[in-house]
């Protein structure tokens, strides 16, 4: 693609400056009128390669998007044309000392547990490349759209290391332990047809639609209520693997916190009204 094209995903994903704030040079989040917020990884020279500080730009947005009460669902997106984030920055780890690289592992690991602890839910728009600590980042999002592009994987064993991003306890959980071994002891990259069929993506778009179908299926899920949508992500995080009478507590409890909340009273009222609830987000 030529970077005419990159320029003008860039532009499109950025908007006018009123409705974006940026977390360092790499990350920015644009706030949309549906209650979505767009977290954006924006490092196209280097295809969105996770540096250090990268990584902590990350961990930033997402701390200050987990406060915000307004938000009601995350989609993260690239601006790069071709790839939507290949992994760690290896350049720069090819220059760290064994002391240093001890020092950047938690800086590395708040990027990618800043998505996976996000409250509200969370949607990754996949196109082009999402390669190791790339793939992780979506893996930690609940629902991943990708279109056509979209080449995926966990190619970490190939040069030394392992899925440190949450893969090796993310992919098992979409895919099952049997073939989350196969995927990454062969660190192959898989194309979009394939990573549907296996449930590596959730939706498959038409090319160059990820963004678009992600930010939309993103509005439909922030006209639900914010109470009810936090509440229904930590019971489905807190239960998962658990045996089912512990799960049916984690999911008692996280009905006790929404039973008697505003957004229940204001969405049974509208019911009975017939009308759309003004969702009071408490």
């Amino acid at each position: 693609m030529p970077e005419q094209a990159d320029d003008q995903r860039h532009h499109d994903q950025q908007g006018d400056q009123e409705s974006t704030r940026r977390f360092g040079e790499y990350v920015a989040v644009r706030r949309h009128a549906t209650y979505v917020a767009e977290l954006s990884l924006d490092r196209p020279k280097a295809m969105n390669a996770v540096s250090s500080g990268m990584a902590r730009s990350i961990a930033a947005a997402c701390e200050a998007l987990a406060a915000d009460r307004d938000v009601r669902v995350v989609v993260l997106t690239s601006t790069h044309e071709r790839a939507f984030c290949v992994g760690a920055d290896l350049k720069e780890r090819n220059s760290l000392t064994d002391a240093e690289l001890v020092r950047q592992r938690p800086v590395a690991r708040a990027a990618y547990t800043g998505v996976l602890e996000l409250p509200m839910p969370t949607v990754a728009a996949v196109h082009g490349y999402a390669l190791g600590g790339g793939f992780e980042l979506a893996l930690a999002c609940d629902l991943i759209v990708a279109d056509g592009t979209a080449v995926v994987g966990l190619p970490e064993v190939s040069v030394g290391v392992i899925p440190g991003g949450g893969g090796t306890q993310l992919l098992p959980r979409r895919v099952g332990a049997a073939r989350a071994a196969e995927l990454i002891f062969s660190a192959r990259r898989v194309e979009a047809g394939e990573a549907r069929e296996l449930g590596l993506v959730d939706v498959l778009v038409d090319e160059g639609s990820d963004r678009t179908e992600a930010l939309a299926l993103a509005a439909r899920i922030a006209g639900n209520s914010p109470v009810g949508l936090r509440a229904a992500k930590r019971a489905l995080r807190l239960g998962h693997g658990l045996d089912l009478r512990a799960g049916l507590e984690i999911e008692d409890a996280a009905w006790r916190s929404v039973a008697f909340s505003g957004d229940r009273a204001e969405g049974v009222a509208a019911f009975n009204e017939k009308r759309h609830p003004q969702w009071p987000g408490e």
